[in-house]
């Protein structure tokens, strides 16, 4: 990928981590173009794809012939890492890690580029239980851009200011790779076109099952229209003609497939937040032309990229939800640590006035902080999370410096 070698990924030093102390698979996966290949290969000693077809060869040569292509023949120093790409296109990929984890587990390293794809895949049994571990990746975010050290227990960093051109391109340009490096608008809008298309066209038909791909699409163009809008599915299902149930099932593939993900109210009764309407963001805020959406969108996936990527470092259970109560007060986000809320946030373009709803919560839910996070405003060297208690105006830089 142009530029990647440039900037280095806070995944470098994650899987570095996994591979130096963990003996399962590292199970990467995440949006199309958000790097995962080029990062595990940066990590391994050898690199076998299904695309290639002396790779796919050895693949379908089984175990042993798989890892004599890793090296575990010839005496080395460390043991060897394989990175294994695009495997899920193999009806019996399961099968084939099963058996190669458990014949060559002991003098191997095993990543596997679990793509939106792989990640679909997985629902169907439990065969590899226990034999992997799971690391969702994100695209770049201001915290990585700055810091790509594994967080301590406290969770979070010091504050650090982002380079002011960084900043803007991430803005403006989204953190995939490719966009951000180049910073040409022209290029940004055909890579996102590009990648829509080859989500819906390319991915979904061959992969999803979906028959009316011609209807899907026009309902994802519907949804790259309302990042940070509350999904209704009945009005949904009425814009493209199809049933209530269709159109819930063509979210659930969406967001399978990494076009976009669901924020659902949060309550401290779990079965009541199931049967509320969610909220749905689009993991590419580059194309959002409402700069309150855009805003909102930006803070979305920084949080997300928080929640997931502590889960999966083990230092606890995180989730990321929105609060609304019946009089429809409502705070864009709450991140919960180990069931209780931690931090609240309200995200802002500009508006600096602090929301009324941010301090009622917090008192609701005894959150031990409360944000009014604001986009236009500029850095400052303050920890956010050893303010006293009580709603704060936060700029979006400083926060989101803090978190992953």
């Amino acid at each position: 990928m142009v530029g990647m070698a440039l900037r280095p990924r806070l995944y470098d030093r994650v899987l570095a981590d996994h591979v130096a102390r963990r003996r399962q698979m590292a199970f990467v996966t995440g949006p199309r173009q958000v790097g995962k290949t080029t990062t595990c290969r940066a990590r391994s000693s050898a690199y076998l794809s299904w695309d290639d077809d002396d790779h796919r060869r050895v693949l379908l040569a089984g175990p042993a012939a798989i890892a004599a292509a890793a090296g575990t023949g010839v005496l080395r120093e460390r043991t060897p890492v394989l990175t294994l790409d695009e495997l899920h296109k193999y009806a019996r990929w399961r099968a084939l890690l099963k058996g190669l984890f458990d014949t060559h587990g002991a003098d191997l390293r095993l990543l596997v580029t679990a793509s939106s794809r792989l990640d679909v895949a997985r629902r169907g049994g439990d065969s590899l239980m226990g034999r992997y571990l799971p690391y969702r990746m994100h695209p770049f975010t201001v915290g990585e851009l700055e810091d790509r050290e594994l967080p301590g227990e406290r969770l979070v960093r010091a504050p650090r200011a982002p380079d002011r051109a960084d900043l803007e391109a991430l803005v403006e340009h989204g953190g995939y790779p490719e966009p951000f490096v180049a910073r040409d608008r022209r290029f940004t809008r055909r890579w996102g076109a590009l990648r829509r298309e080859q989500l819906v066209r390319g991915d979904l038909r061959d992969l999803a099952s979906v028959e009316d791909i011609a209807r899907l699409d026009t309902f994802a163009r519907l949804l790259e229209e309302r990042s940070a809008s509350q999904l209704v599915y009945s009005h949904l299902a009425r814009e493209v003609q199809v049933s209530v149930d269709t159109a819930r099932r063509w979210v659930d593939v969406l967001v399978a497939f990494h076009l976009g993900f669901l924020v659902r109210p949060w309550f401290r009764n779990v079965a009541r937040s199931l049967r509320k309407e969610p909220k749905w963001y689009l993991r590419d805020w580059s194309g959002i032309a409402d700069p309150g959406a855009r805003a909102e969108t930006f803070v979305a996936c920084h949080l997300l990229k928080t929640v997931e990527g502590l889960s999966d470092l083990g230092l606890g259970s995180f989730q990321l939800g929105y609060l609304r109560d019946k009089d429809r007060r409502e705070v864009d986000f709450v991140v919960v640590r180990d069931g209780r809320p931690w931090f609240l946030v309200e995200a802002k373009h500009a508006d600096d006035a602090l929301s009324p709803a941010l301090g009622r919560f917090q008192a609701q839910l005894g959150a031990p902080h409360a944000f009014q996070v604001v986009l236009e405003l500029p850095f400052e060297r303050a920890d956010a999370f050893e303010r006293p208690r009580g709603p704060v105006v936060v700029p979006a830089s400083t926060l989101l410096s803090q978190l992953l």
